[in-house]
């Protein structure tokens, strides 16, 4: 029986997340009327969300990883 490592259940909830983000980005980036250094601002603060939710995310892992073992 081979063992089979869990997958990050974030992923595909990710996925499904980021294409309409994608679409709205792009949508965003052609239209003339809207502030280019708050756009900036918003893509920068969601790289860093992202980023830090991954991190928690994977610490998290960890965490179980470990606690289940025992």
């Amino acid at each position: 029986m081979s063992q089979e490592t869990p997958s990050n259940p974030l992923v595909p909830i990710a996925i499904v997340v980021a294409i309409p983000v994608l679409v709205c980005l792009i949508l965003m980036l052609t239209d003339t009327g809207i502030e280019r250094s708050l756009l900036w601002a918003a893509i920068k603060t969601g790289i860093i969300l992202i980023v830090l939710g991954g991190a928690i995310s994977f610490g998290v892992s960890r965490l179980a990883e470990r606690n289940g073992s025992r």
